[in-house]
């Protein structure tokens, strides 16, 4: 069985990860979506809630897919996660060159650690480039329409959140 590995924090998922969710699925017969623990990012949305949200928008792509796509909360090495769950690639997704010299050390470190998981990188769709977590999140703290980035559940916990703040 060919596992993949997306991890990321996901604080919210957008229509960007969905995108990149379902080429990766063509990739793999398991797809595990590693919902990082990230402390130092201040994430909007628990742990909980991000789960929450991942596995409902990725029932109807499991369907879709025929790939069974499951959530799972890290707070280990990256390379420690993919092992955990049996992983033998990394999927990464690349928006604009910035992203890529990150991800181009981690790759390097990732090997150094463990030779034998690969990573792939899948390029953002042109029309969800420009979509970041990190910008939905300040539209909406603004009180911008960001129902062009995320589902419409998506939307509904970020403005039920906005309001709490």
């Amino acid at each position: 069985m060919r596992i993949g590995l997306y991890p990321g924090t996901f604080d919210p998922i957008t229509l960007g990860h969905i995108d990149i969710i379902r080429r990766a699925s063509a990739l793999v017969d398991k797809l595990v979506i590693g919902v990082a623990i990230n402390r130092d990012k201040g994430p909007l949305f628990s742990l909980e809630e991000r789960v929450a949200m991942i596995e409902a928008e990725c029932v109807t792509l499991s369907h879709e897919t025929g790939v069974e796509i499951v959530a799972h909360p890290f707070e280990n090495l990256l390379i420690k996660c993919a092992e955990d769950v049996g992983a033998g690639i990394i999927v990464r997704g690349l928006r604009a060159v910035a992203d890529f010299e990150y991800e181009f050390q981690m790759v390097g470190m990732n090997r150094a650690l463990n030779k034998e998981i690969e990573t792939v990188f899948l390029m953002a769709d042109a029309k969800r480039q420009a979509i970041a977590s990190k910008l939905v999140k300040e539209i909406a703290r603004l009180d911008g329409d960001v129902s062009k980035f995320v589902t419409p559940m998506v939307n509904d916990a970020l403005i039920e959140r906005m309001k709490k703040k």
